[in-house]
């Protein structure tokens, strides 16, 4: 991956004042395959940090595979616990 590309991306989004502006630059840069799997991996995330379901359960009611749970259980496995504590205050 591109280091530098990378952080200016990071950089433009903190510069993004408002869920508006930040939607549009999505819509700019990314795909609409490429905003469906971000937002889809979100959700994995998401409800694997609620621990509410299964794997099994989370998977059929997300329509994705059980592979796709488990690649995000294992990814949540390496992450620091701020990224963790921080993502658990922000959940919807």
């Amino acid at each position: 991956m591109n280091q530098t590309g990378w952080r200016r991306f990071i950089k433009i989004c903190l510069a993004a004042k408002n869920d508006k502006t930040l939607s549009s630059l999505f819509d700019l840069l990314l795909t609409h395959e490429e905003r469906e799997s971000i937002a889809m991996r979100y959700l994995i995330i998401e409800a694997l940090l609620r621990q509410e379901k299964s794997q099994r359960e989370m998977a059929d009611n997300l329509h994705v595979s059980i592979a796709k749970i488990t690649r995000g259980s294992n990814e949540l496995k390496r992450m620091p616990e701020k990224l963790i504590a921080f993502l658990k205050e922000n959940l919807d």
